[in-house]
């Protein structure tokens, strides 16, 4: 939501930021073209556009990495809109994080450039009708 504020989209940014410095060369060399956007969603219509659905989110090549979403209260998005906002849980290995852990994005990028047959059948396929969440909408 906001990276001066709250603690897990900063937490996640710089989670991403190290996975990327760690496999971006390797998958360079593979031929891989490594190319970061970061996009602060900054309005109900931005969300809409990308079809925003917790956040923080990171997406590999349009996919979120984590399609289950899980939130909590997040005190410091609280703090910010004046009322109880709940930010993304990251789940990895059957453990909860406020944000994503390093491990996780490089499997998340790994996966994707070299394929996974045991990744959940819902990480490709949500095609259900984008609707704003609930929770988006108390921040917008």
């Amino acid at each position: 939501m906001d990276l001066d504020i709250c603690t897990r989209c900063q937490g996640t940014e710089e989670g991403l930021d190290e996975a990327i410095e760690d496999v971006a060369e390797v998958l360079q060399l593979t031929g891989a073209e490594v190319v970061v956007n970061k996009i602060h969603i900054e309005n109900k219509e931005m969300a809409i556009q990308h079809k925003f659905i917790s956040s923080p989110t990171i997406r590999v090549n349009g996919k979120d990495i984590q399609m289950k979403v899980k939130q909590s209260l997040c005190e410091s998005c609280g703090d910010l809109c004046g009322d109880d906002v709940n930010c993304r849980v990251w789940i990895y290995k059957g453990k909860e994080y406020n944000a994503p852990p390093k491990a996780m994005i490089i499997d998340a990028i790994l996966r994707e450039v070299y394929g996974d047959n045991n990744r959940p059948s819902d990480y490709n396929n949500n095609r259900e009708i984008y609707q704003l969440p609930e929770n988006l909408k108390k921040i917008f």
